[in-house]
């Protein structure tokens, strides 16, 4: 893994001390080398920061040109079939120079020299960002991975083009004075990220997955491509469906996920895995347990908190399979320490709390092991999330009601306070299934009320997913479009909309972002091999009834790793990776977040509106709704504003 930063000025080459300043801004990204090169006469200047993988030698060292010196390359990532390409390679070029070393980034240089970009991207199986300059026709291409694991953010500061992974980077530029982009802070408090392809700041873009946008002059208008397009491959998925039974899908995923696992424990450095002891990361390690020799490094931390530690479920997936495991359990002093670190871990406002826990995670692997493979992505493919089930049942009672009945229930419940339906319920509350005593009912209630008007199944599925209304900021008006608007309509079945929204924004734009970071931030690799885009691609090729049936999500996947590990071990609620924000709020957090919440300090900063903003906290700290989520937003963007912009 590693950081790839540049520049392009159309008045002058850069030097290289600058570029090399914007590599080890990201040097926690590559701390075994670093690099920077510059085309004389042309402006442009490449540079790159290591860690070391595959080919520890200086083989692998870049910036790396091609043999017919007309291509220069920085690449972050993992090409886990290069090996393959080579012979590829090598059948059809005959005899030739002998390679370098052994390296993915010489593979894919070659590769690019011989076939071009687009069809040597479609031939890549692999995680990855990349610049590829070319001096011959003085281009510039920049390229991301399918899914998005790999950031890059490019865009033009004093007229200069300039990209890098991180946007720490660009604080070196002599020329970086960035606006806030208020539209992304309305984004951001409505879904705890920035969607791609929008950046905290204005005139800085994110690559979205599986593109690339040319540019053949530094100020010119670049030139957007696709080699990978989710919606496509799951239309064509669909226009091939898979006809077997369960048993044959679950025999079939398993080959390509032991594929996948095999291609990724590709690694000249020691190599583990996360291990939670739920369906996915179990099924990752039982693969990996089953294909490799020795037992299989796994990490997992534990917390004393009830209903937020996995650690003992890990434990006992881990006995069973025999792994050499590592576990950590964590106080709630030590989780609240990494608090103060998020902004500049995560560079724009990024509110997913379950960035402690997998920044703590990442560190301890990282005392053992360089790279680590995860489970993630088995939700968004394979159905389970249980908003997809809540959402589908949620919508059939909807729907059976007139829309008018349903708006007048929804102003009759908002006549009355949360507080006030709480007293008039309290009697109640024991008469309900255990599931159901809520403590605090008006406040379920209302939420209630929020969903009765709603008048398609799409509004309802952003309102699941969303934690602030948009006038949270004032004077901001709605985006014209998201990631997956377009391609919502392109889906009958309401959980396959779902699963399909989530792949393409909330996937890559939450999910891969908090575990590139947290993992980056100790300089460790993190692989994911539910992402390998054949598996994605087979994945849609199912029935709807394989993946999620009757409540239960992930139904293939459950069978594959039923083969393998007890189903007692890993049949269980769904657990979120989580830390109780809500009770630290109103606990020690509090003064933390009084401080930052002040009204007279919001309207100074002047980002989001004061009054809704105390409105909620306040509400929060009576106990008389829970709003530890959109809180917990509005405290990371003021904590972000604060440590990049001096709360300005």
């Amino acid at each position: 893994m590693c950081a790839i930063a540049g520049l392009w000025s159309p008045t002058a080459d850069p030097g290289e001390p600058l570029l090399n300043a914007m590599a080890l801004a990201m040097v926690h990204r590559g701390p075994d080398d670093g690099g920077s090169w510059v085309d004389a006469g042309t402006g442009l200047g490449l540079a790159h920061r290591r860690l070391a993988i595959v080919d520890l030698s200086p083989a692998g060292h870049q910036p790396m040109l091609s043999r017919c010196d007309r291509y220069a390359l920085v690449f972050n990532g993992e090409i886990y079939n290069h090996g393959a390409l080579r012979a590829e390679l090598d059948g059809q070029r005959g005899a030739v120079t002998p390679w370098r070393g052994h390296s993915d980034t010489e593979t894919l240089l070659e590769a690019f020299a011989h076939w071009g970009v687009d069809a040597t991207l479609r031939r890549c199986v692999g995680m990855f960002a990349l610049a590829l300059w070319d001096r011959q026709a003085r281009a510039l291409t920049l390229a991301r991975d399918r899914l998005g694991e790999k950031p890059l953010y490019y865009g033009h500061v004093g007229g200069d083009l300039v990209f890098a992974s991180e946007l720490k980077a660009f604080a070196a530029l002599p020329g970086w004075s960035p606006a806030i982009d208020r539209q992304a802070v309305s984004l951001f408090m409505r879904y705890a990220y920035v969607p791609a392809p929008w950046s905290i700041y204005r005139g800085i873009r994110k690559l979205e997955p599986g593109a690339t946008v040319r540019f053949d002059c530094a100020g010119g208008e670049p030139v957007a491509g696709r080699y990978w397009d989710a919606l496509g491959a799951i239309r064509a998925a669909r226009e091939n469906p898979f006809s077997g039974s369960l048993a044959d899908a679950a025999d079939a995923l398993e080959t390509l996920l032991g594929d996948a696992i095999r291609l990724q424990s590709m690694a000249d450095v020691p190599l583990g895995a996360f291990l939670s002891g739920g369906i996915d990361s179990s099924t990752v390690v039982a693969l990996m347990q089953k294909l490799g020799g020795a037992p299989v490094r796994t990490f997992s931390i534990g917390f004393n908190e009830e209903g937020y530690d996995e650690a003992r479920h890990a434990a006992a997936v881990a006995r069973h399979l025999g792994t050499q495991h590592t576990e950590l359990y964590v106080s709630a002093d030590e989780a609240r320490a990494v608090i103060p670190l998020l902004p500049q871990m995560y560079d724009e406002p990024f509110g997913d709390s379950s960035q402690i826990p997998t920044y703590l995670v990442s560190k301890l692997a990282r005392r053992h092991v360089t790279v680590s493979l995860s489970g993630d992505g088995g939700d968004e493919l394979f159905g389970g999330y249980t908003r997809y089930f809540i959402a589908q049942a949620l919508w059939r009672r909807l729907s059976r009601l007139p829309a008018p009945l349903r708006v007048q229930a929804a102003r009759m419940i908002r006549a009355l306070r949360p507080a006030t339906w709480s007293l008039l319920l309290k009697p109640f509350v024991p008469l309900l299934p255990a599931q159901h005593r809520y403590a605090n009912p008006g406040d379920k209630l209302h939420k209630l009320a929020e969903v009765l008007a709603l008048a398609e199944p799409r509004a309802l599925y952003d309102r699941l997913v969303r934690f602030w209304e948009w006038d949270i900021c004032p004077g901001v008006a709605a985006p014209a479009a998201m990631a997956d608007d377009a391609g919502w309509a392109h889906f009958d079945d309401f959980g396959d909309a779902m699963m399909f929204c989530d792949t393409v924004s909330y996937l890559p734009d939450d999910i891969l972002v908090k575990v590139d970071r947290a993992s980056m931030a100790v300089s460790l690799e993190s692989r994911v091999p539910m992402l390998d885009h054949r598996i994605v691609e087979f994945a849609w090729r199912l029935p709807a009834t394989a993946r999620a049936s009757g409540g239960v999500g992930k139904r293939v996947l459950r069978e594959v790793l039923a083969r393998h590990v007890p189903t007692a071990l890993t049949d269980r609620p769904k657990m979120g990776f989580g830390i109780p924000v809500g009770d630290w709020l109103r606990g020690p957090l509090r003064d933390w977040a009084d401080a930052l919440l002040d009204p007279v300090r919001l309207k100074a900063d002047g980002h989001l509106d004061a009054d809704l903003v105390r409105t909620r906290w306040e509400e929060h700290l009576s106990g008389r709704r829970n709003w530890e989520y959109s809180i917990w937003n509005a405290l990371i963007f003021q904590s972000w504003l604060e440590h990049w912009h001096g709360g300005r």
